[in-house]
């Protein structure tokens, strides 16, 4: 069999432009849109990444000193955990208060607080803290952070502003409430 050769209307015109759109020009369209919407999406990514972040914005947003609570409502020995400001209000056994941080000081993973073990234990890579932040288990090599605490009026007060790095754990960062 021979191939079948199209003949080409000699009524139409070079100029005239075909009334259907052929399934490959529509895809070459769609991909065309498609590759120009990326880019514009790339570029506006780009652009919000290097863009300077407005002064003040994150301050006024956000509470930064917390009102954790009445003094009377944390037990001696006792860990409370504060997720809106990501700390735990440690009552020592002599009654003194710590705002520990919730973050690991190895790679930054929430470090929850086990009651029954008494310790922080990271479920990333396990490093482990006691009671008052200080390393138990590498790999971390520092103590938990810790927020500065007011107590006012037996009101305690965590400003979550002022993260205070630590090397270990000094009984001059623990906080008392004032005997009356």
């Amino acid at each position: 069999m021979k191939p079948t050769r199209i003949k080409k209307s000699k009524d139409k015109k070079p100029d005239e432009v075909p009334d259907e759109v052929s399934r490959r020009g529509f895809l070459s369209i769609l991909w065309t849109v498609m590759g120009l919407v990326a880019l514009a999406e790339f570029l506006w990514m780009a652009f919000s990444f290097l863009r300077p972040a407005r002064p003040g914005i994150a301050e006024n947003q956000v509470d930064t000193v917390i009102q954790a609570g009445a003094v009377a409502s944390f037990a001696p020995g006792t860990v409370t955990a504060f997720q809106s400001g990501e700390f735990y209000i440690v009552r020592l056994d002599d009654g003194g208060l710590l705002a520990l941080s919730c973050k690991c000081t190895h790679l930054g993973c929430t470090v929850p607080w086990i009651e029954k073990e008494k310790k922080f234990l990271c479920p990333c890579h396990a490093s482990a803290y006691d009671i008052t932040g200080n390393v138990i288990n590498s790999p971390a090599t520092r103590s938990l952070d810790i927020f500065p605490v007011v107590i006012e009026n037996n009101v305690v007060r965590v400003d979550t502003r002022k993260r205070i790095k630590r090397s270990g754990f000094d009984p001059k960062q623990v906080v008392y409430p004032s005997k009356v």
